[in-house]
């Protein structure tokens, strides 16, 4: 499942308060002959469901998963015997019984179930979805709520194969994980439409969507494609079609088990609480994961929409093919497909620079697992809460980091091999971890089974030290580890850990870099011997280490801009992470970052700017004194202007990806941290121009234009903005609009964005619109008094779902302020929310840890911008190299 990005990149997953337990045992599902009648004017749907099963010994009770379901009929048949079974329901821990009066032998059994289920709004099992006064019934099985649409064993190792049939009204069709094999009329004014049988397979990846679907449809390799939308919406196709198939081609040749199934659809539906569900053929998204119009789509939404794609089809192999034995290793679908995801991109749209975001995500990964309230990769979880809680940065973002790093280490084609190993070995079954690291060691001859444990089964991220000596024409290193925490006196205290790490590093000179040599560090200290002498050894080289590291900061500084030579643009923004890391334990200070920035911000490709961006915009909001914001804003218009000068404020005909992402990030950066007012006037007339005409603007333009036109805008742009929604006709400009209304300054504006989100207006899947006015510094009071005063509305709006526990968990991680912390600590003492408290702990970690280090950094920023604030770009450059550590 690829979660939205807000609450995936915190790995912060709302989860609702029911406690269910594993399932006792002794019956296992073969298979699952489902019949759904949907009936939408009583929103519900009537159930008729055999399940054949095994019974392990002989009983007279059989118990599986059920919740919200009202039984009717219950029949076992086992022996040649048919018995009416007694249904007793455990709604607390989401179970059923069927007891029978004589004893069932062991061996086959068939269970005959009719029931009701109801099409709930809480956009789980099988719930009802609405556009424009239409009404569509939409699945989302995963994690644990295939119980709510049908009975079933719904835990990940009861694989069984389905026949699902559906019966839907006229004009309605029927998408599910098989083909079509008939559709026949009745009974009444219906149709009965079935469906082939699926492969076998876990209960959560059950798709059923039943409405007016229209379809747009290709081929690959002999594959079936089909993209589905409500009507109006299929002009949005064309794009994710053609994704799909580079996508799908790249790994049918990847991977040595072809993709099984004859089709894969992809739908896209009006409400979906994930980003998309990797079902098997029938992959489910939010409409803003799959529907483009290539016209109006920046640069960064297709990308984004095609790493989506990637990741759910990647998922037909790590997730469905081969699936997780039990939640606790959901890491390895989740970690393999977000792995997965940029190899078929690279080769599709090499203009893109995807390596940059990996080297980009594991930066993001390493600062996520830096606090003491991160999780290890492998973690335990039995109830509801607690396995919702596992879906989070850990599970993707680390879980990839540290596959980049092992295929690095193996080599590409070592590394494949492994994973083919894998998957040829556990195929239509499940799998464990240690089923992984051992199919990787026997394929590699390289000690993965040594080296895997450690990063999964023990939290936290590496810190390594590195001491370099030229002697006798080679480069001694004594490297040390230890765990790296984000606050000077965790990361002082002593901890035992130890991993085994694969270390990759190359010396720099003036004229260029050395050969890239690994090692693998295996103890708390160890001695390695680089081939030649160079002044500065750089740790991380290839920049896919998982490990934060200590560098010569002094050698360093003496290469001045010989170090961009030296260093690929994927190092340097290695380095840039590592920087901030380090100054946030008090080893290097916020100056020491800024001017590395301005010395490495041309560099080619987007992410380095991007994520320079992002830090300069904390700072700015809570760094930076009331005092020194005049100094700060003059530095980055002196450092930043003239970059934007020369890419040219407005779109070119020719420009690249690249050069259309970084007028964006510094057009946005300049109008709304810089406060910069040519900018800030030039959004007001381009923001005009683009609702009249949004083909006049360059798509990836388009959203810095309207975010710095809403945060320095009026009533009447607010306004224009709401009429702009109700016209636009793709889901990226809606949105474009929609998360800009949390932009806008004025109090009255703030109250009535925070009013409609308990309104029809706001869809509940949108309630992320919260996080953005938590984290806007004018409207943070206002909406964290408006979110605690209608807590319960927002709850009920989101069915207790991502949208719910995860706005406060998330949000609440804008704040940096000490009071703010308590008023949090207090909010969760009244609201426990079972299962999250280790996210309620991160949480107020977050805001206690960005108090700190204001604290520690901010006399060093005022010192800084004294000697800088003033300086023009050439001066501020020329500062920056002199002032590299």
């Amino acid at each position: 499942m690829k979660r939205t990005l807000l609450v995936f990149a915190a790995g912060l997953l709302a989860c609702c308060t029911a406690v269910a337990q594993r399932l006792p045992g002794g019956a296992s599902p073969d298979h699952y002959a489902l019949t759904i009648n949907i009936n939408f004017p009583a929103n519900s749907y009537e159930g008729d469901e055999t399940i054949d099963l095994k019974l392990a010994k002989p009983t007279k009770t059989i118990t599986l998963n059920a919740v919200e379901i009202d039984f009717h009929d219950v029949t076992v048949t086992a022996g040649g015997q048919a018995q009416t079974a007694k249904v007793s329901s455990d709604e607390k821990n989401e179970m059923a019984t069927f007891t029978v009066d004589n004893e069932l032998p062991a061996g086959a059994a068939a269970v005959h179930i009719k029931y009701t289920g109801h099409l709930n709004d809480k956009l789980r099992g099988f719930y009802l979805s609405t556009y424009k006064g239409k009404k569509y019934e939409v699945s989302q099985m995963e994690s644990t709520d295939a119980r709510v649409a049908f009975p079933c064993f719904d835990e990940p190792d009861y694989k069984a194969t389905f026949d699902i049939t559906a019966i839907v009204d006229k004009g309605d069709t029927a998408i599910s994980n098989g083909t079509i094999v008939s559709d026949t009329p009745g009974p009444r004014d219906q149709h009965t439409i079935k469906f082939s049988t699926s492969p076998k397979m876990s209960s959560y990846l059950v798709a059923l969507t039943v409405g007016d679907w229209k379809c747009a449809s290709d081929e690959v390799d002999g594959i079936q494609l089909r993209v589905c939308t409500v009507p109006g919406k299929e002009n949005l196709t064309r794009f994710p079609l053609d994704a799909t198939k580079a996508i799908l081609h790249y790994y049918n040749n990847y991977y040595t088990i072809k993709y099984p199934l004859p089709k894969l659809d992809q739908i896209a539906v009006p409400d979906f609480q994930a980003g998309a569900m990797e079902n098997w053929g029938a992959i489910i998204y939010r409409e803003t994961a799959l529907l483009i119009d290539d016209k109006t789509a920046s640069v960064g939404t297709k990308q984004g929409v095609a790493e989506t794609i990637a990741h759910e089809v990647a998922h037909q192999w790590f997730g469905d093919l081969v699936t997780a034995a039990w939640w606790d290793d959901i890491w390895l679908n989740e970690g393999f497909a977000t792995w997965m995801t940029p190899h078929p991109l690279e080769q599709w749209k090499p203009d893109w620079l995807l390596s940059q975001g990996v080297v980009d995500g594991t930066d993001q990964s390493l600062s996520g697992d830096s606090v003491k309230n991160t999780r290890p990769i492998h973690q335990e979880a039995e109830t509801r809460a607690q396995i919702q809680s596992l879906f989070d940065g850990i599970a993707y973002g680390k879980t990839a980091s540290v596959l980049h790093m092992l295929e690095s280490y193996l080599g590409h084609d070592t590394f494949r091999a492994g994973v083919n190993l894998y998957l040829k070995e556990h195929a239509y079954g499940t799998a464990t971890a240690a089923d992984f690291w051992n199919a990787m060691a026997r394929s590699s001859k390289k000690p993965v089974d040594k080296i895997m444990p450690t990063f999964v089964m023990q939290p936290g991220a590496p810190y390594v030290g590195v001491e370099a000596k030229c002697e006798g024409g080679s480069t001694t290193l004594n490297i040390s580890q230890k765990r790296y925490f984000n606050t000077p006196e965790e990361f002082k205290q002593p901890n035992d850990q130890i991993w085994q790490i694969p270390i990759c590093a190359k010396g720099v000179s003036e004229t260029g870099a050395g050969q890239q040599q690994c090692f693998l560090l295996t103890e708390r200290q160890q001695k390695f011997t680089l081939k030649g002498c160079s002044k500065f050894v750089f740790p991380d080289a290839g920049a896919l280490g998982y490990y934060r590291f200590d560098y010569d900061a002094a050698a360093m500084r003496q290469l001045g801009n010989a170090v961009e030579k030296g260093l690929t643009p994927d190092e340097r923004i290695a380095l840039m992470g590592n920087e901030w890391a380090l100054m946030r334990i008090g080893q290097h200070n916020v100056g020491d970052y800024l001017a590395l920035g301005g010395q490495l911000k041309n560099t080619p490709g987007s992410v380095l700017l991007e994520s320079f961006g992002n830090h300069l915009n904390f700072i700015e909001e809570h760094l930076v004194t009331d005092a020194d914001r005049p100094a700060f804003q003059a530095w980055l218009r002196g450092a930043f202007s003239p970059v934007l000068q020369q890419l040219g404020s407005t779109g070119r005909p020719d420009d690249t990806p690249e050069q259309k992402q970084k007028r964006a990030i510094l057009f946005e950066g300049l109008g709304n941290d810089a406060n910069d007012p040519e900018v800030i006037q030039q959004a007001r007339t381009l923001v005009q121009q683009y609702m009249k005409d949004p083909a006049s603007i360059d798509p990836t333009l388009a959203g810095a234009v309207v975010s710095v036109a809403a945060h320095h805008g009026d009533t009447e742009l607010y306004n224009q903005f709401k009429a702009q929604m109700q016209k636009v006709k793709s889901p990226q400009e809606y949105y474009r609009y929609f998360y800009a209304l949390a932009d806008f300054s004025q109090p009255v504006l703030i109250q009535q964005t925070l009013d409609s989100t308990l309104t029809p207006e706001v869809r509940g899947q949108d309630l992320y619109i919260l996080i953005g006015l938590l984290g806007n510094p004018v409207s943070q009071n206002a909406a964290w008094d408006f979110m605690r005063q209608h807590f319960d509305e927002i709850m009920k709006k989101t069915g207790g779902g991502l949208g719910g526990v995860g706005v406060f968990l998330y949000g609440a991680q804008s704040f940096c302020d000490t009071q703010k912390a308590n008023e949090v600590q207090q909010f969760f003492e009244q609201h426990p929310f079972p299962g999250t408290e280790r996210n309620q702990r991160e949480a107020i970690e977050a805001i206690n840890g960005c108090v700190e280090l204001r604290g520690q950094q901010q006399n060093n920023l005022a010192a800084w911008l004294k000697q800088n604030g003033n300086s023009n770009a050439s001066n501020g450059d020329a500062a920056s190299v002199g002032a590299v550590r």
